[in-house]
């Protein structure tokens, strides 16, 4: 089932949103060679839980930590830890914002130092995707539009989509109906309508689409261990415009490529 939200609930997704993207600006700062991933982690949910909220992930089916930190051809749900960051990496960090009884979601990937003009180009386009996938999520068009649109800009440049991962509803619970495929056909699908919010979420990979999951249980990367990269916002559809109601201002005022 479908939950769609009122404006007053989406006030408050809107409100938690806000600690996530400055969740994401407080780790931005730290990211560079040297550091290790699970101090990221550490810092997150001190943020987090200081400003009101508190980690979404934590505890979800388990899942032991704040952040999903996945490095290079991880590509997502991987674990913070020991491992300490070399210039090159590139690392998606993932979070959500459990607030006032909604969550909130987003993801970014990050270059740590200079990275080969190869991967810094995955990371543009991927980028690049989950605007094209939020620009076409407008009231009246259909669940395949979104993934036709991303898959299409992906594809064109050279690069794959993951399949087995999708975005998805958000609101009570982090992950609702509906879910939101990377690749579709347009005009398929469930309409998308007024006072739904969902998370669009790319997830593109250097190589091939194919992913294998690792002996953790959540770890999800590359079969051909090349680089993946994943951007994500949480949005709202209203009947007259769509609104990004995550963000990565703060991520980009002390963190830029």
């Amino acid at each position: 089932m479908v939950h769609y939200k009122t404006d007053s609930e989406i006030d408050t997704i809107r409100e938690g949103a806000v600690i996530l993207g400055k969740t994401h600006g407080e780790v931005a700062r730290l990211i560079k060679p040297g550091i290790k991933t699970i101090e990221l982690d550490r810092i997150a949910e001190e943020f987090i839980r200081d400003h009101g909220g508190k980690p979404s992930f934590k505890g979800y089916n388990g899942f032991p930590y704040t952040l999903c930190i996945s490095v290079n051809e991880n590509v997502v749900h991987g674990f913070p830890g020991d491992y300490q960051l070399v210039e090159g990496d590139i690392l998606s960090i993932d979070c959500g914002v459990f607030y006032k009884g909604f969550h909130s979601d987003s993801a970014y990937t990050y270059p740590v130092g200079k990275v080969s003009g190869a991967v810094n180009d995955l990371l543009k386009v991927t980028k690049e995707s989950l605007y094209i996938g939020i620009e076409a999520s407008r009231c009246g068009q259909r669940i395949g539009d979104v993934g036709f649109a991303i898959q299409n800009h992906v594809e064109s440049h050279g690069y794959s989509v993951v399949r087995e991962l999708v975005g998805h509803g958000v609101g009570k619970n982090l992950h609702e109906s509906p879910e939101v495929p990377n690749f579709g056909k347009r005009g398929k699908g469930m309409k998308l309508k007024s006072g739904l919010v969902i998370a669009i979420e790319p997830m593109v990979n250097i190589g091939k689409r194919n992913v294998v999951q690792e002996a953790d249980g959540w770890t999800i990367r590359t079969k051909d261990r090349l680089p993946s990269a994943h951007y994500e916002h949480t949005i709202a559809i209203f009947n007259d415009r769509t609104e990004i109601l995550t963000t990565h201002q703060y991520i980009e005022e002390v963190y830029s490529f």
